[in-house]
């Protein structure tokens, strides 16, 4: 009788052993995971991700409107040029105010590298008056000045209506007006019609400037012929300002020569200076503003980063339930630890690139209105996206850990 065969068993295997193992979370179950608690309560994850993208929004705009400031005073600077130098009389020595020799324009003409020179006089005591019932003392600040022809052109500025003083004009009671000086005498335009009273004599306004932003002295200013101003003001011809254009590469060369060479028996009573210098001063307090608004913006952005943890407590509050059923199905302290940072990170990474948006959206709104290129640095974007994450992230770690720290019974015991 042939023995019942024996069933051979498989051999055990070790690692099929034991307790199970936890299944790992690829980063796409961690987007889908965190973003659990934003679709099941929009309204909370809408205005927490507001308060981040409030400060964010800030944060790039004033870096934004910043930047775009500058890139249109860079731009007004490249089509003004920053080769335009000024000289005008210093102090004395008994602290009087110096005088520039009559031949100051003809001997600074001379400096190398100098491409063209004009110049204003001063012309004393003749006060400007829209008409002749004005009293004397509401002059309105607006100064008389003889110009050369050739000033305009040393100086960039436009005109906003007529003409600009020429061979015949210069002659003849005419005169320009400077953009503030029209608006203070009340005259929008120019014509044959239009006339105002300069030290007594009439003069018919046959052209209005535009803002001259390397002369703003000029802006409440009426400009008349040099010849004329000498026969009908009485102008003593001395220059009250030189100015120059000269080669970009030999601006500073020529800058250091202009005071001995406008006035060689007192190079010490003269003034040089160049205009876009003041210009590049407006700049840097501008900058210094922004440092400021900067600083406002980085509060708003703690405070949305502190409405983000404080959303994030409430939610761990609020889902104990929730918390203690995957841990019952086995999901592990890190696991939630990860869906709750996870979470936090998607929560401000929607206040971030809603921020950065609306930031981009003020600031080219405001360079259009007021006629600047937008210029806003990647860096402002890309770093108020990485300040939110770091920020999320670190607002989120403690409701993180204290939601992995509860266990299923505490958890699924929480009515």
């Amino acid at each position: 009788m042939t023995a019942p065969a024996t069933e051979v068993l498989p051999p055990v295997r070790p690692h099929l052993t034991g307790p199970p193992r936890p299944a790992r979370l690829l980063p796409a179950d961690v987007v889908r995971v965190g973003a659990v608690g934003l679709r099941t309560r929009p309204l909370r994850a809408f205005l927490s991700a507001l308060g981040i993208a409030i400060g964010i929004a800030a944060m790039v705009a004033v870096v934004g409107i910043s930047s775009s400031s500058r890139a249109g005073l860079d731009r007004a600077l490249a089509a003004l040029g920053t080769n335009l130098l000024t000289v005008s009389p210093g102090s004395t020595l008994t602290g009087d105010t110096a005088q520039l020799p009559l031949a100051a324009e003809e001997m600074v003409g001379r400096i190398d590298g100098v491409e063209s020179v004009s110049a204003v006089g001063k012309v004393t005591d003749a006060k400007v008056y829209r008409t002749g019932r004005i009293p004397e003392v509401q002059t309105n600040g607006i100064a008389a000045y003889a110009a050369r022809t050739s000033l305009r052109g040393a100086i960039g500025a436009d005109l906003a209506s007529g003409t600009w003083l020429n061979a015949a004009t210069a002659r003849h009671p005419a005169v320009v007006l400077g953009a503030t000086a029209a608006e203070r005498l009340g005259v929008g335009r120019a014509g044959q019609d239009t006339q105002v009273l300069v030290g007594g004599v009439w003069f018919t306004v046959v052209g209005i400037l535009e803002p001259a932003p390397l002369a703003p002295e000029l802006d409440a200013a009426a400009l008349i012929g040099w010849t004329a101003a000498r026969s009908a003001l009485g102008f003593d011809g001395y220059p009250t300002t030189v100015y120059t254009r000269s080669e970009e590469a030999r601006v500073e060369a020529v800058r250091d020569l202009l005071g001995a060479t406008a006035n060689p028996e007192a190079p010490s009573e003269v003034q040089v200076s160049r205009p876009s210098d003041a210009l590049a001063a407006q700049r840097a307090a501008g900058e210094a503003f922004t440092g400021l608004l900067l600083g406002l913006g980085a509060v708003a952005l703690l405070v949305g980063g502190v409405g983000v943890a404080n959303t994030m407590v409430i939610s761990v509050l609020e889902r104990r339930g929730e918390i203690g059923l995957r841990r019952s199905l086995g999901a592990t302290r890190g696991q939630i630890r990860t869906q709750f940072l996870a979470e936090s990170l998607l929560l401000s990474a929607l206040g971030g690139a809603g921020g950065a948006l609306l930031g981009l959206a003020v600031t080219a709104g405001y360079a259009l209105y007021q006629g600047w290129p937008t210029a806003v640095p990647p860096w402002a974007l890309a770093g108020g996206v990485a300040a939110t994450l770091v920020i999320g992230g670190l607002a989120g770690l403690y409701p993180a850990i204290r939601a992995a720290r509860l266990s299923p019974t505490e958890a699924l015991a929480t009515p």
